[in-house]
């Protein structure tokens, strides 16, 4: 038992021992790539065509969020949905705006098919404006397509 014991200390001191004359070198390693880190100026190029990523990111996900109500608007309508629920009404709210001046392009004698192309333009309108604003940002912020 007491071997056992011994033996368990002088493991545990031996695996010790090897930890503690690594870390000053952990330690050293890792103040120097912090000092290196502190003398390197911030890599403007990058940090520019990331955000003009994120710009571009965030611009054709809201040309898409407005295709989504334009279509979700002229589904509604097709489909026949209660005009009086909160959900039509929230969405004809929201569409109306998003159609800019598609709304009445087209007067056709069936309204279904007027609501159909006239706001399935602007649905098409916001995914290609959005697009090539996107790509124009990226061009802009040095980031290839």
């Amino acid at each position: 038992m007491a071997e056992h014991g011994e033996r368990g200390a002088g493991t545990d001191s031996m695996t010790e021992e090897p930890e503690s004359t690594d870390k000053p070198e952990a330690d050293a390693e890792a103040t120097t790539h912090i000092r290196r880190a502190k003398r390197q100026p911030p890599n403007w190029t990058q940090l520019r065509e990331r955000g003009a990523g994120i710009l571009a990111a965030v611009l054709r996900w809201v040309g898409l969020v407005f295709a989504v109500i334009l279509v979700a608007h002229i589904i509604l309508v097709i489909g026949e949905a209660n005009p009086d629920n909160w959900i039509t009404m929230t969405v004809a709210d929201l569409a109306g705006p998003l159609s800019i001046g598609f709304q009445d392009l087209f007067i056709i004698a069936d309204q279904k098919l007027e609501l159909l192309v006239n706001y399935g333009l602007a649905a098409i309108f916001w995914l290609v404006v959005s697009a090539i604003a996107a790509r124009i940002v990226r061009r802009l912020g040095g980031s290839s397509l």
